[in-house]
């Protein structure tokens, strides 16, 4: 069992640039991949990065590419999205997942672990 803690989103510019955390619980941390998803009002929960369970391998959705990356400790059960040069596009509710093998990364519905989201804003 694995229980996620988000933090670090905030109101910022465009511009800026934001570090998103989740702290995680349970012995099992590193052998999880770790994905975060965005997601807007009346939209669907969109993809936007994964990390395998070594952090060797990462994976990002196009429009962040070059922008966010993402990274773990595992000796701290945390993985971090660093977000940078943000643009009002990117606000959202972000939340982080965890699963113990996954193939479609990018697809929610293979993760298993949820937390209950950090809100990011970004004005003009």
């Amino acid at each position: 069992q694995v229980q996620l803690v988000e933090s670090g989103g905030g109101l910022v510019q465009a511009g800026d640039s934001l570090r998103l955390s989740c702290a995680a619980s349970g012995r099992l941390f590193r052998n999880y991949v770790m994905a975060w998803f965005r997601r807007v009002p009346g939209k669907e929960r969109e993809f936007v990065a994964a990390i395998s369970w070594s952090g060797d391998s990462t994976y990002y959705e196009d429009t962040v590419k070059g922008r966010f990356t993402i990274s773990r400790d595992n000796s701290k059960k945390t993985v971090y999205l660093q977000m940078d040069s943000l643009k009002p596009e990117d606000t959202a509710m972000y939340y982080c997942a965890g699963e113990r093998s996954v193939i479609a990364y990018s697809n929610p519905r293979v993760y298993s672990y949820w937390g209950q989201g950090t809100q990011v804003t970004v004005s003009s």
